[in-house]
């Protein structure tokens, strides 16, 4: 077995609020390994970029904290680093793909300054060595001409080309993780693709491991060696792209897949619409005392209104937190017998 690259235990993240402290993540257990890519998947609110900016220790503080839990990157707990040394592997060594790229990038400075700042910072090159290393590398994520786009400021790009940019920035340093989060959020269908291509073409060369973070279950199924589902700052259900997406064990993984019909039952025959998962994510002063989903879910019962159910496992490596599991594995040694 070889060590993760990433191992993250009982991640919990808290915020102050005129209501009192709300716990926004609970509990988020997970491991990354050099060169793979892996999805955190769930609805707005659920908790996935929480995660990713507790990963970069960039929660906003006060009012949020992390409460509890250890990041350990390459066998340092990142959450004992001083901030010096979390600027050093922020940038550097684990890398982030902010969700809107015109908003992330500074509009009074040219997109060559963007790029080259990380390499000043973190590789101690000079202007114009910085300069050359930027042109090369939005060379390296395709976008033409670039000895011009250099000198040009992030108005003057399209939204993929801003996209690419920030991919630029984010792997101008040879990060060992790149997180991305929603990195096609407003792209056309067509951009989209460029995008996860020119991912898994850098991951090809470099090898770098990439966590996704997306509510697409079809970039999951594109995209994922393995995949995390979030829902209200919990994970819900863990294991490799193919169990979750054929296999999904929790009921809302299962709503999930089949909202899309290219993943869905819909695939085996026609049907004249989708289904939906009613209602909303909960707000974490709803959440009560049993599981989140119970309000959602079609097969909850009085046990999910007072116990709150642990990730259950299937001896794969698939895991998924539903009390139902736990009542068939219950039943299959009895109907055996």
């Amino acid at each position: 077995m070889t060590t993760p690259l990433l191992h993250v235990d009982n991640l919990q993240v808290e915020f102050k609020t005129r209501k009192g402290k709300a716990l926004v993540l609970n509990g988020v257990d997970f491991e990354l390994n050099a060169g793979e890519t892996l999805c955190i998947v769930g609805e707005s609110g659920c908790g996935k970029s929480m995660t990713a900016l507790a990963l970069l220790g960039l929660i906003p503080s006060p009012p949020g904290r992390v409460r509890d839990g250890r990041i350990v990157f390459n066998g340092e707990n990142l959450l004992q680093a001083t901030p010096a040394r979390l600027r050093e592997v922020r940038g550097n060594r684990i890398s982030m793909i902010f969700q809107e790229p015109m908003t992330s990038l500074n509009p009074v400075f040219s997109v060559g300054d963007q790029i080259g700042e990380s390499l000043r910072l973190h590789r101690g090159l000079d202007k114009a060595a910085a300069r050359a290393q930027a042109i090369e590398m939005l060379r390296q994520v395709g976008i033409p001409a670039p000895e011009r786009r250099v000198d040009e400021y992030p108005h003057q790009l399209s939204g993929g080309m801003r996209q690419r940019v920030m991919i630029a920035i984010a792997l101008a340093c040879q990060p060992d993780i790149l997180i991305a989060d929603e990195p096609t959020t407003a792209l056309d269908v067509t951009v989209q693709a460029q995008i996860f291509d020119l991912l898994r073409e850098l991951q090809r060369e470099k090898g770098t491991a990439i966590i996704l973070i997306t509510h697409d279950m079809g970039a999951v199924s594109e995209m994922a060696d393995r995949v995390i589902v979030m829902y209200a700052g919990r994970v819900i259900e863990q294991g490799s792209t193919a169990q979750v997406v054929n296999q999904p064990r929790h009921p809302y993984t299962q709503g999930l897949i089949e909202c899309l019909p290219e993943l869905g039952s819909s695939q085996h025959g026609a049907r004249a619409d989708l289904p939906e998962i009613a209602g909303v994510v909960p707000s974490i002063w709803e959440l009560g005392t049993g599981c989140a989903f119970r309000e959602r879910c079609p097969h909850a019962h009085a046990r999910c209104a007072s116990e709150v159910p642990p990730l259950i496992a299937d001896g794969s490596g698939h895991t998924a937190a539903c009390w139902l599991l736990e009542e068939a594995a219950h039943a299959a040694p009895a109907l055996a017998a």
